[in-house]
């Protein structure tokens, strides 16, 4: 199936279908791996850091998501520690938002910045699954489960045809406009 149309056709879910994994699924390797997919807000985000890092390429290919990863084992940590962090849920949706735009426009700042972006909202997704998730081999499972997200979104960005930097861009947008939806419901 095209990576388009079925990005797409995740966006057109209902919201209920996106609702974090039960209780009795906050422990364990799978269960980490399988978090960060449990909620729109944390998919859309992780893919287009890996769509805005393919878009931009190069360096930045591995350096965004690396930087998202770091910044998200530390806001699990904090979590995890109990320590709270303010404005993380709009934070999170804002970084759909922020992150979808940056792919849509194909923005490409310096990569010290677009790291320290990206570390930025990792760190609050992190910071949000941390406090959900039990810390252990589930802290492990959920950076595998990012860096799988972030893989796709660098696969959306790579096709060879002229015309797929444009749908990868569209893509971007769409997300964007996910996230707004996400922060009017």
């Amino acid at each position: 199936m095209n990576p388009i149309i079925l990005l797409a056709s995740v966006l057109l879910l209902p919201a209920p279908a996106f609702a974090h994994v039960g209780d009795g699924l906050h422990h364990g390797l799978m269960a980490g791996v399988l978090h960060p997919f449990s909620g729109a807000d944390h998919l859309l985000a992780m893919v287009m850091v890996g769509l805005w890092a393919g878009l931009q390429g190069g360096r930045a290919r591995l350096a965004l998501p690396a930087g998202f990863l770091a910044g998200m084992a530390g806001g699990a940590l904090l979590g995890f520690a109990g320590l709270a962090l303010p404005g993380v849920e709009t934070g999170i949706i804002a970084s759909v938002i922020v992150l979808g735009a940056l792919a849509a426009l194909a923005l490409q700042p310096p990569l010290a910045l677009g790291m320290a972006l990206a570390a930025g909202f990792g760190l609050l997704h992190g910071h949000a699954h941390g406090t959900e998730m039990a810390a252990g081999a589930a802290f492990f499972g959920m950076l595998a489960g990012t860096a799988a997200l972030h893989a796709a979104g660098l696969a959306l960005a790579s096709p060879v045809a002229p015309w797929a930097r444009r749908a990868a861009q569209a893509v971007g947008g769409a997300a964007a406009l996910g996230g707004v939806i996400l922060a009017l419901v």
